[in-house]
């Protein structure tokens, strides 16, 4: 039996397309709030209010425990119980969410040790439900293909933060006020997710199935344990440095982890656009398109990684005092720290993906535990002697451990390569590396370096005949043959 898969690359390029742009203008226009709010609330203000986020981005993992991607993914299988698995999946969550609210209130305050954040966290508890519930229309969203419905949202959104945001600042430039901003915007963005979701979400307060809630809380429960751990290694680092060192420090490393964090999400947009696709080959047993989509997908998030690690390790400093002043130069070094975790999570985040996609989500309990395991046992001793500098150590080292052990699993079960696809793409780097380096010490503007270095690993690419790029260029149909068999 042939399988047609007429529009399976116009599908993937139009959902990376669509989730990679609406990031990359959402994530711009909310810079400028970053940095303007690091700017006008300093280091200590800025630590605060960076802090207040992460715990709310802390206990967003409790509200979820991997029921969005779960609804994606039996979606994308099942589309005729579509509705019952919306439904059902609601109501979980909604469970799961005011459980988290309760915690999140009576519990911050015990272990809180910066005073300034203790008064948002009511407000940053209301956040969570906002994001937690826009996040949840997303998953039908993907479900459906429609990223370009997610990129507009986000975008819209987005707005609402940066415009509240900045107004509230010209006129009360403090954490608090900023604090109820950016949730009464992020309220409105939920509002409009729903609104325009509003056909998709019809029968999602009738049709709950009781007879579901058994099969999705035990495919889901692997979820709620990586999702608790992986939870830990993203916002435990900001969590013991406010018990151990200033607010000031927070901001800093606010100010070095910001950037680190926005550049994660383009491999996640790319596992998102991918992960629909992956889910119905693995489920109609295509293996060997399995390894073809992941491999390209791998060698793409590699070919953004490595220029962007090298290029920011080389701009570091001046890129960290031209956005947020030299008042965060003392985040330099950290910066330069994390930079390196890049070249771990842009193909790690695909990895995980496709291990989704296979239904072993249960590695990521070994991988995920010993990873989160090691961070906080690294951050409790690094920290207290190296500060920020201690805790970007910790993360490397855990991110090193979890990458490994899902890249070694996957390995054995479907043998992909990476190495021989990624040679030209470490050339046009290893290019693009001296011309940065060139271009600092000649004192060229860090704006200016960029461009150039981008346009030199960009036409380096070129000359090499860099096969990627004819993959961004093409957009014929894409034909498998027949399906392996188990």
């Amino acid at each position: 039996m042939k399988v047609n898969y007429t529009s399976l690359k116009q599908t993937l390029l139009k959902n990376t397309f669509w989730l990679t742009a609406g990031t990359i203008v959402s994530r711009i226009i909310r810079a400028v709030l970053i940095i303007y709010a690091a700017r006008i609330l300093g280091a200590d203000g800025y630590g605060v209010i960076s802090y207040a986020l992460s715990l709310a981005a802390f206990f967003g993992i409790f509200t979820d425990i991997g029921l969005s991607s779960l609804l994606t993914r039996e979606s994308a299988k099942n589309p005729d119980k579509i509705s019952a698995y919306l439904s059902t999946t609601f109501y979980l969550k909604l469970a799961m969410l005011a459980a988290t609210v309760v915690i999140m209130i009576i519990a911050s305050p015990l272990f809180t040790k910066t005073a300034g954040a203790i008064p948002l966290i009511p407000v940053m508890a209301v956040l969570l439900v906002f994001d937690s519930l826009r996040t949840f229309g997303f998953s039908i969203t993907r479900a459906k293909n429609k990223m370009e419905w997610e990129a507009g949202l986000t975008i819209a959104t987005d707005v609402f933060i940066t415009g509240l945001g900045l107004i509230t600042l010209l006129n009360a430039p403090r954490p608090m006020p900023l604090a109820y901003a950016y949730t009464a915007s992020a309220g409105l963005g939920f509002l409009l997710v729903f609104f325009v979701l509003r056909n998709q979400l019809k029968g999602l307060l009738t049709r709950f199935d009781k007879a579901l809630v058994k099969p999705i809380m035990t495919k889901a429960w692997p979820f709620a344990v990586m999702g608790l751990l992986g939870g830990f290694m993203i916002n435990i680092d900001m969590i013991i440095i406010g018990i151990f060192r200033s607010a000031g420090e927070l901001g800093l490393y606010a100010a070095a982890q910001r950037p680190i964090q926005l550049l994660y999400l383009f491999p996640s947009l790319l596992a998102a656009s991918v992960f629909p696709i992956l889910s119905k080959l693995v489920h109609e047993n295509h293996f060997e398109a399995v390894k073809r989509v992941m491999e390209k997908s791998i060698t793409a998030a590699l070919a953004a990684a490595l220029p962007l690690t090298v290029g920011g390790i080389i701009i570091a400093r001046p890129l960290i005092n031209l956005f947020f002043g030299a008042e965060y130069n003392d985040a330099t070094f950290t910066f330069q720290l994390l930079l390196t975790t890049v070249l771990l999570v842009f193909p790690g985040t695909i990895i995980g993906n496709v291990i989704f996609a296979c239904d072993k989500q249960k590695i990521f309990i070994i991988s995920t535990g010993i990873g989160a395991t090691t961070n906080v046992v690294l951050d409790l001793i690094l920290i207290p002697a190296y500060g920020i500098s201690g805790s970007a150590i910790a993360t490397i080292i855990s991110q090193i451990l979890v990458n490994f052990i899902n890249w070694s699993y996957l390995k054995k079960i479907n043998d992909f390569a990476t190495l021989p696809h990624i040679f030209k793409i470490s050339l046009a780097t290893s290019a693009m590396g001296i011309a940065t380096f060139t271009l600092l010490s000649l004192g060229l503007n860090v704006i200016l370096n960029m461009v150039i270095s981008g346009l030199i690993f960009g036409g380096a690419l070129y000359l090499l005949k860099e096969p990627l790029l004819r993959i961004i260029t093409e957009l014929n149909s894409v034909r498998f043959a027949s399906p392996d068999k188990d």
